[in-house]
């Protein structure tokens, strides 16, 4: 995938992506940052020496920003009540086992 650069006011500007690291195997990626990169090939790489220099990353992510859709904080309440009426759906009367970890 390559995205040209957009111009505003003269200056050149490469399109934001977002970076989720995931730190060991079998847990999740997280939001590790953000970084400006023509295409995917370079966020990619730049993802790499920016965010596991350190060599705590065994996968990354990298997503144009403009391709994310999110639910706004200010409409949490409304957004997320129809799952509140369905206690079935929340383990909180299971006891979870010793040994069972990432939970």
């Amino acid at each position: 995938m390559s995205e040209t650069p957009s111009s505003s006011s003269g200056t050149t500007e490469w399109p934001l992506w977002e970076v989720f690291v995931r730190s060991r195997r079998g847990l999740a990626h997280t939001h590790a940052g953000s970084l400006h990169a023509p295409d995917a090939e370079l966020a990619l790489r730049n993802a790499r020496d920016l965010y596991t220099r350190r060599g705590e990353g065994v996968s990354l992510w990298v997503v144009p920003s403009a391709a994310i859709t999110a639910s706004s904080p200010d409409e949490k309440d409304p957004f997320f009540e129809p799952a509140a009426d369905k206690p079935y759906r929340h383990p909180t009367f299971y006891e979870i086992p010793e040994g069972v970890k990432h939970l």
